[in-house]
């Protein structure tokens, strides 16, 4: 599937039409190279199920939500305010974002900012297509293969989504295994909290790490995700534990598209 052009909010609307959903690209599905692989996935699975959709383009700034939780309330609301304004002047209702971040702050923080909106993460949304008929997953695609999901933070125990991302994963016809510590008991990838952007704290061992080893103890050959964040993590504790070549680290999208290549 080949990306076509991607709809600009500003020139939609000014050319009479409204998009069915605002997708929030977010810093990292913008800039970070392994990111934008997820964003280009799940702008193909939008175009390949016609669903009319746009984004802000250079309108979007970084949601605030790192300088939010290290503690930096001014940066937040500048950056929070100023995409407020944004989105009301195009009278947005409807948001998708395929990191839980942008997720959980657009969700929860923006309403007592004058932001509210229905948002819904990529893998809720993709789930809602699989249901109405409209996203059609190539069957036995991973018959044989064993895949682990890790419960991303603000997308699990902060809102409480754990099946959407596990009922995608069952359409794949591959085993699903557990990690010890999952759903609300989840084990961070240790990115959240803005943890990502500083250095390591005195400790015995990364976060990512023992992450890491508990997805490679379930004998998985694909760790699957749904986080920017947590996917930078878990790929560099695979590959500290030399095992980059067995195991690979997937966000939902991806594994969507292979499973659609496969069956075409």
């Amino acid at each position: 599937m080949e990306i076509r052009n991607i709809p600009i909010i500003s020139e939609m609307i000014a050319g009479g039409n409204y998009p069915e959903v605002l997708f929030w690209v977010g810093c990292a599905g913008s800039f970070d190279p392994r990111a934008q692989k997820v964003t280009r996935a799940f702008v193909q699975i939008l175009q390949s199920c016609k669903i009319s959709f746009a984004i802000l383009g250079k309108e979007e700034q970084c949601t605030g939500d790192p300088a939010r939780r290290a503690g930096n309330e001014f940066i937040f609301q500048m950056l929070a305010l100023q995409n407020i304004q944004t989105l009301n002047s195009y009278d947005v209702k409807r948001i998708v974002t395929t990191c839980p971040h942008c997720f959980n702050v657009i969700k929860n923080d923006y309403p007592a900012l004058g932001g509210d909106y229905e948002v819904v993460h990529h893998s809720q949304f993709l789930q809602s297509l699989i249901d109405e008929g409209r996203l059609k997953i190539g069957e036995g695609s991973f018959q044989g293969k064993k895949i682990t999901y890790h419960d991303s933070c603000y997308l699990g125990r902060a809102n409480d989504i754990f099946e959407a991302p596990r009922q995608i994963l069952e359409q794949l016809d591959a085993d699903l295994v557990e990690m010890e510590r999952n759903r609300r008991n989840g084990l961070c990838c240790g990115a959240g909290g803005a943890q990502m952007f500083k250095e390591d704290e005195p400790g015995s061992k990364r976060i990512n790490i023992e992450r890491a080893e508990e997805a490679l103890s379930t004998n998985s050959d694909i760790i699957a995700a749904n986080c920017p964040f947590c996917i930078t993590m878990l790929t560099d504790g695979v590959a500290a534990k030399e095992k980059s070549g067995e195991v690979m680290v997937y966000d939902l999208t991806e594994l969507i598209i292979q499973s659609i290549k496969n069956e075409s």
